[in-house]
């Protein structure tokens, strides 16, 4: 009866997961993780391989001691977050002119040696002893930031040579970092230029907010230009966590344009330049490529569960020290006794839940996202995350449940930057309308052709996105955001892009 039992799981778990498959490949996708790993780039053309990069790949950090390491953690804006996409606000140059006073009030010391020509920042005493000391003020006018403005490119100095370099990088066509993608387990792959890309970002981001409150606009255009440069320089990576970081870098770089927006800093040139890269974006597509990576992810931890046993999966999930050598030696006896159709089930499970949560939630033809159609794949999953290990393993989730859970924000993840890059082109262009014609168009319409070839639709509604003008000469442009709700502009009491209430909006202060 064993025998036959064997026989008979081998049997159906092929069968099953050979129709899976073959019906993936017919769609043209790949549930082989090497198809997803970038190709190689010659040097010559390859940003990753010019020798600013180089020189912190091995472990080295950029700008660890600078100004701005030491002041980010004390600048604050009040009860609110510097997170840009949570609200809009100008930079608030002053609490930051004033951080950079206190820490240069310190002597500077001779670096430590690491290969980089920085000198590092010695806190005051009087720093170190108030350690959540915070700096913020409400004198965020474009006078207040005019004054503090030149004290913070000051500050920003030190990292003039290094972003320069990276700026005669940036010239490279394509980027490939050296990621060790044949790890035996991808899980593995370490990616340590990610924290270095955004930390860069965020630096350019201050900057190019001084230089525009400084007049400098010229200089602001090209910190932008490179802050989305670097995004984009992660873009073939087929991890998710890459995306997600090439996202946030992404809005970091919104910040400044929509400052120089707000404020009419921009100059046609610099406006027709950052519409045209603001359309090239399709964040639903790359989203889509990192998703089918993500899937051969899962069915390469399935083989490697078959290599090296359940008792190594279950040990993955529990980091402490004192755990059962002897659970996973059982788990490992128990993994040897499955029959070989149980790892077919189990990518077969793996695959079905995957497609059940992503079926579509998400169409980059039609650039679309479905907000209702994601909360019913959600609602239609098994509560993965608190199933008991073993259940995992007989009702073939192991790895469903290892992974699943986390995929669940991807929607909104990818909807969120989609409408940002939409509604940074359509400011970018109603401004180039506003200085032609001296005021702004009574509908968006008027934009095409002139300003704009074709006007982007709501990601949500597939409807265009709703605008008005205001009465202190300013507009209103928003999606319905999340809830598909048309709030009248109003946003959500989370940010300003809520995943529960309110609209998506892009607006400026009044004057």
């Amino acid at each position: 009866m064993a025998v036959i039992f064997y026989a008979e799981e081998d049997w159906r778990g092929q069968r099953d997961w050979n129709r899976y498959r073959q019906a993936v490949e017919a769609r043209g996708e790949s549930l082989d993780f090497r198809a997803y790993i970038p190709k190689p780039v010659p040097d010559a053309e390859n940003f990753a391989a010019s020798d600013i990069v180089q020189s912190w790949l091995p472990g080295t950090i950029l700008f660890a001691n600078d100004l701005y390491s030491h002041a980010d953690a004390h600048v604050s804006y009040d009860n609110t977050s510097k997170d840009y996409m949570s609200h809009r606000h100008f930079t608030d140059l002053a609490a930051w002119q004033m951080a950079f006073d206190a820490l240069q009030a310190a002597e500077l010391t001779p670096n430590a040696p690491t290969g980089r020509r920085r000198l590092p920042v010695r806190p005051p005493l009087n720093w170190l002893s108030q350690p959540n000391q915070k700096f913020h003020t409400d004198k965020t006018d474009l006078p207040s930031r005019a004054l503090a403005a030149p004290v913070v490119l000051e500050g920003l100095k030190s990292d003039e040579a290094d972003l320069a370099e990276l700026r005669l990088a940036s010239a490279r066509t394509r980027a490939r970092f050296p990621v060790q993608y044949d790890a035996d387990n991808p899980a593995a792959i370490q990616l340590p230029h990610l924290s270095e890309m955004k930390a860069i970002c965020q630096r350019l981001n201050l900057r190019a907010c001084a230089e525009l409150a400084a007049g400098q606009s010229d200089k602001a255009a090209d910190d932008v230009k490179l802050m989305l440069y670097l995004a984009d320089a992660i873009k073939t990576e087929p991890m998710l966590i890459s995306y997600l970081v090439r996202v946030a870098c992404f809005q970091i770089a919104i910040q400044p344009v929509w400052e120089g927006l707000a404020e009419q800093r921009w100059t046609e040139g610099q406006l027709q330049e950052l519409q045209a890269q603001f359309q090239l974006y399709d964040f639903l597509a790359d989203l889509n490529q990192s998703l089918n990576a993500e899937r051969a992810f899962g069915i390469r931890k399935v083989d490697l569960v078959k290599e090296k046993g359940l008792g190594w999966m279950d040990a993955l999930g529990n980091t402490e020290e004192g755990r059962s050598t002897a659970r996973e030696e059982f788990l490992n006896f128990v993994g040897r006794m499955m029959p070989a159709g149980w790892y077919d089930f189990e990518r077969l499970s793996f695959c079905t839940l995957f497609d059940t949560q992503m079926k579509g939630a998400i169409n980059p033809a039609q650039a679309r996202v479905f907000p209702a159609q994601t909360a019913s794949n959600d609602s239609r999953l098994p509560d993965l995350w608190e199933a008991p290990f073993l259940y995992s393993i007989l009702h073939h989730q192991l790895i469903a449940s290892q992974s699943l859970p986390a995929l669940s924000k991807m929607p909104i993840k990818a909807a969120v930057p989609q409408t940002v890059a939409n509604q940074a082109a359509i400011a970018c262009a109603l401004e180039r309308y506003r200085l032609a014609k001296g005021q702004l168009p009574e509908k968006l319409e008027s934009l095409t052709p002139q300003y704009m070839s074709r006007l982007p639709n709501d990601v949500i509604t597939g409807q265009p996105y709703k605008y008005r003008r205001t009465d202190d000469g300013q507009f209103i442009l928003y999606s319905v955001g999340w809830n598909e709700k048309d709030d009248g502009g109003v946003p959500g009491t989370h940010g300003l892009y809520d995943s529960q209430e309110g609209d998506w909006v892009w607006d400026y202060p009044s004057k």
